[in-house]
């Protein structure tokens, strides 16, 4: 039996590009890659050679006002965003430039699985804040791009979104996290830490030094029951599926993304915080006395995986909107909700 994550993944995928009927993918979408050299680090340590793998679909218009930065979800890479754009999808590329972002340690872009200098858990630390400082220089000195129109971004996107938000205000002029966080809350932390835990506590993870990334059932087990709600994953499988898929974690259980650059997301996640330890509320009002982005954040209710709470109350300060999707769904509503969120969002890139 298949396990469920896959199931889970392309209700996640692919749901965000249909409304009735699946598009076809936009044209585009060739892997590149920006050589940045070296990246300094918040840690204050710094990546060699570093680099950023990235994709574009569609045409910067005459005057360059219509780039949309996307950067990837946790364990995703620009590939998987294609499906996102098309004329029914998150972003028309026939109207925007759109360009999707390998985050930092997803495998694609420098990463604890394809770093010659510093291979595996010797990988400096990474936070969200450098990812997103890493995206800024390909924007202005691989793209050679002066403004963006947006940045949007879905789950651990979500949260690159908003460290735009706090890191560039002035650089764009649309926001629209989805499913995303200012900064985690207890119950995200805990789940996170667990899913980390997990790995380390595999055996056969032998200290980031395995020959081949292994099996780390738990954590697959914590992510598939967080990713949904209850009701939602008994829909999924159904009581006489449980003992095939509950055995499936054993040999598939997170298997199709390196287990230590899985490590370093997490830990970006977990040290995610937009205000870096001051008030949400002192970022909030620098940011009203300030030309900055409109703001749309997306949030689902029964979310058991990005707790919808911190986006909510971050809304008010700073005059977002916000669109709250209630689908036992939970973190995955935005796909089972695209005939909601997706013209919404692409209403909201389209306001004058």
């Amino acid at each position: 039996m298949k396990a469920l994550r896959q199931t889970l993944a392309a209700t996640f995928v692919l749901a965000l590009s249909l409304v009735a009927a699946r598009a076809q993918a936009p044209t585009g979408g060739t892997q590149q890659f920006a050589q940045l050299g070296q990246c300094r680090l918040a840690s204050g340590e710094a990546i060699t050679d570093c680099r950023l793998g990235y994709r574009t679909w569609g045409k910067l218009n005459a005057d360059n006002s219509n780039a949309i930065l996307f950067p990837t979800w946790f364990t995703g890479n620009s590939g998987e965003l294609a499906e996102s754009f098309s004329p029914n999808g998150l972003a028309d590329p026939a109207r925007y430039f759109i360009i999707a972002v390998d985050a930092l340690a997803d495998g694609v872009s420098s990463s604890p699985s394809n770093s010659k200098s510093r291979p595996r858990m010797t990988f400096p630390a990474v936070t969200v804040q450098d990812m997103v400082s890493a995206e800024y220089r390909l924007a202005t000195e691989t793209l050679h791009l002066k403004h963006l129109h947006a940045v949007m971004g879905i789950s651990m996107g979500g949260m690159q979104t908003f460290e735009w938000l706090a890191d560039y205000p002035s650089f764009f002029d649309v926001a629209i996290p989805i499913v995303g966080s200012t900064r985690l809350t207890a119950y995200d932390l805990t789940l996170w830490h667990a899913e980390e835990d997990a790995i380390r506590a595999t055996p056969a993870w032998q200290q980031g030094s395995y020959a081949k990334s292994p099996a780390v059932p738990l954590t697959a087990i914590l992510h598939d029951i967080n990713l949904t709600s209850p009701s939602r994953y008994n829909q999924l499988v159904p009581r006489d599926k449980f003992a095939a898929q509950y055995a499936s974690y054993g040999t598939e259980g997170a298997t199709d993304f390196d287990a230590n650059d899985r490590i370093y997301q997490l830990q970006a996640m977990i040290h995610h915080d937009i205000a870096h330890g001051g008030s949400l509320e002192d970022l909030a009002q620098h940011l009203v006395k300030i030309p900055h982005p409109r703001v749309l954040i997306v949030v689902s209710r029964q979310d058991h995986m990005v707790n919808p709470t911190p986006a909510l109350d971050f809304a008010p300060l700073i005059g977002a909107k916000t669109l709250v999707l209630d689908t036992p769904c939970g973190h995955l509503g935005p796909g089972c909700e695209a005939a909601t969120v997706n013209p919404a969002v692409r209403a909201f890139l389209d306001e004058k």
